[in-house]
Formats: C-alpha cells, sequence, structure tokens
C-alpha cells in the first residue's frame, strides 16, 4: 500500500517543525518509521518517505538560518560568529556542515546555521549539502528503526524516560549547550590550542 497524501503531509510538517526549531531533540525518523510500518514497507514507500523527510528537515534549517540573522545585530560582533563566519567560507565549512547535519540525535547544526544567519554567510552552498547529509541520515536511521535496531538507542531502555520525556530534557540542555556555545570567545580558545600544539611539537633538530 502506498503512502497516504496525508501521512507525506504530516510527516513533512514534523520534520519542517522539528527542525525549525533551534535545539530541539525530538526524532522525526522515529515518526517516519512508525508510518513506514503502518502503510507496509516497499522501496518505494521508504524512498518516498526518506526524501519527504529529508526536504523538510533541510527546509526547517533556513528559518534557524533567518533567526540568526535576525539576531544579527546581537550576534554578529559575537567573536564564536566570526569564527564559525570564517570558516564557512572555507571549502572544510561545508564538511563541518555535512558532518553536523548527519550525526544522529545532536542538534549540531542548529550551531553552524544560527552562526551563519548572524555572520550572513552564504547559504546555497550550506543548504545542498544539508539536504544531502539529510537523504542519508533518514535513509539509515529510518531504515536502522524499520529493522528493529533503533531500539537498542531508545530512550526508555537507557534512561527509564519516555522519548517525550527525553525529548523535552535534551531540548533543554542544547539550549543551555547553545547559550554557553556562544557566549565563549571561540577565537581565544581556538588559539591557545594551536599554542599548546605548536610549543608542544617537536622541533627536528
Amino acid at each position: 500500500m502506498a503512502v497516504g497524501l496525508f501521512s507525506i503531509l504530516i510527516l513533512f510538517l514534523v520534520s519542517l517543525g522539528s527542525n525549525a526549531t533551534p535545539f530541539f531533540g525530538a526524532s522525526y525518523t522515529l515518526i517516519a518509521t512508525t508510518a513506514l510500518i503502518a502503510d507496509g514497507f516497499s522501496i518505494g514507500n521508504f524512498v518516498l518517505i526518506v526524501f519527504v523527510t529529508a526536504t523538510g528537515a533541510s527546509l526547517g534549517k533556513l528559518v534557524i538560518y533567518a533567526g540568526g540573522k535576525g539576531f544579527r545585530g546581537r550576534l554578529g560582533q559575537n567573536k564564536t560568529v566570526m569564527v564559525l563566519g570564517r570558516m564557512l567560507e572555507r571549502k572544510t565549512g561545508l564538511a563541518v556542515v555535512f558532518v553536523t547535519a548527519l550525526i544522529p540525535g545532536l542538534p549540531l547544526d542548529d550551531y553552524v546555521y544560527v552562526g551563519a544567519g548572524a555572520s550572513s554567510s552564504r547559504l546555497t552552498g550550506m543548504f545542498i549539502v544539508t539536504f544531502l547529509a539529510k537523504v542519508l541520515k533518514s535513509f539509515l536511521e529510518i531504515g536502522i528503526e524499520y529493522a528493529g535496531l533503533g531500539r537498542l538507542y531508545t530512550a526508555t531502555g537507557l534512561t527509564g524516560l519516555s522519548r517525550i520525556e527525553a525529548s523535552i530534557l535534551f531540548s533543554v540542555v542544547f539550549l543551555i549547550v547553545g547559550v554557553a556555545f556562544y557566549k565563549i570567545d571561540l577565537e581565544k580558545v581556538i588559539s591557545r590550542l594551536r599554542h599548546r600544539y605548536n610549543a608542544e611539537k617537536p622541533t627536528i633538530e
């Protein structure tokens, strides 16, 4: 049985909403897996759900980018934002975007997109890389969860909390981490790490 239009719309909106809310810990792939089980597995259904959720998740990051841009006046001179802006101008910056968008369970790409918006970084390359990462993320996570391996990683089994409680807890934690991240002087931290590395680096006589 093919996935219904209503299910597609719901999956798109859930993926969009969970990724448009900074540091929110809800798992849209778990809801997508539930829909896949309900409608019946087929290659067509699986591919469709992967691309629908990836599209919604990627578009959600545009909302976060716009939010960062809206706070440009407050964050524009933030040294962490300035470091992120310079990093995103390099090719390695897109690699960081891809990795942070791919890592499951951690909204690391939210931090990147807030900083990117505040520094007015180029969005086209970031969005394309994010979409590719989200396609791979949906493919892997939904596939694993459908196969039943996702049970190994459920919040209930690891912490005694339901997924809703765990999502709320993680959202609060990531919000605090996000505020702390933009409070630190990232440029100074990187400078100290480089200085320490150079000091410990053996010299060749």
